[in-house]
């Protein structure tokens, strides 16, 4: 969204520069002021949600966008939250039909997404196979991964499993190395990928929809959505102590930038929080 890439997104986001100035989706704080309508919320409350332009010392949110923030996570945690749990709740759970006792790979498991996938495909009943790199190993295992492969060491996919479910983060793999590990109906699901700057991962992600009606695997690839009824799911799992958040470094306001220059480079263990 900062580099406005793909270009092929830009009609929606901004052609020559972003349409939002202020970067930032995912809150949490305190509610300063309500507007004379809402009746959820008061000020003082502790909450945490979505918001446009959240990279300030005040935001606006819908009351519709926050929930209360349960008391057993910080705000730096709840902050860490939204998007990324969204995009790993949705795909899991709506796109990748995740049933339990289901045997399921996350690639990109130590990620921003792909820590919250191996907590929520726990939550949801599931067999748990992280990848990731040396560095994490530890991490994802601590998270509740039951088996995690680390693909500086091992020859992925080699003599791997099959899979009801892979959820790919990573984007660099082929989609035949894939599905070599898929179960004969097992579900491939796409999220962000790499490429060229006119259509990044989607490249990847249209041959995968093209190739799915000829192949009994079934490829797909989605958007996650900011929903009150997911929030309030997520809520739920945090309060009962099934999710929580992995934070690799925080950074104050003022430091914003490097903050966005960290994440881009593509390395982080969890999640980026810029604290007020």
């Amino acid at each position: 969204m900062v580099r406005g890439v793909p270009y092929l997104v830009r009609p929606s986001i901004g052609l020559i520069k972003p349409k939002n100035v202020i970067v930032g989706t995912d809150i949490a704080g305190v509610v300063e002021a309500v507007g004379e309508n809402v009746t959820r919320f008061q000020p003082g409350d502790e909450v945490f949600g979505t918001c446009t332009g959240g990279c300030g010392e005040y935001a606006c949110a819908a009351e519709t966008e926050v929930v209360l923030k349960p008391p057993n996570v910080s705000f730096e945690q709840a902050a860490a939250i939204p998007t990324s749990a969204f995009t790993a709740l949705q795909a899991l759970r709506d796109t990748g039909e995740l049933q339990p006792g289901q045997k399921v790979l996350i690639i990109g498991a130590s990620g921003g997404v792909g820590t919250f996938a191996v907590q929520i495909a726990k939550a949801l009943g599931a067999e748990v196979t992280g990848v990731c790199s040396s560095t994490n190993v530890e991490m994802v295992r601590s998270i509740g991964a039951d088996h995690v492969i680390d693909y500086t060491q091992e020859d992925f996919p080699g003599n791997s499993s099959r899979y009801d479910l892979i959820l790919d983060m990573a984007g660099n793999r082929p989609l035949s190395v894939l599905r070599s590990v898929l179960s004969r109906n097992g579900i491939l699901v796409l999220v962000g990928g790499r490429g060229g700057p006119w259509l990044s991962g989607m490249g990847r992600t249209m041959r995968g929809l093209l190739l799915s009606p000829f192949v009994s695997h079934r490829i797909r690839f989605f958007v996650s959505t900011r929903n009150e009824e997911d929030l309030a799911y997520l809520k739920q799992l945090l309060e009962a102590g099934e999710v929580t958040p992995v934070i690799d470094t925080e950074y104050v306001l003022n430091q914003g930038p490097a903050a966005i220059d960290h994440v881009d480079r593509g390395h982080t263990s969890g999640k980026v929080v810029i604290r007020v």
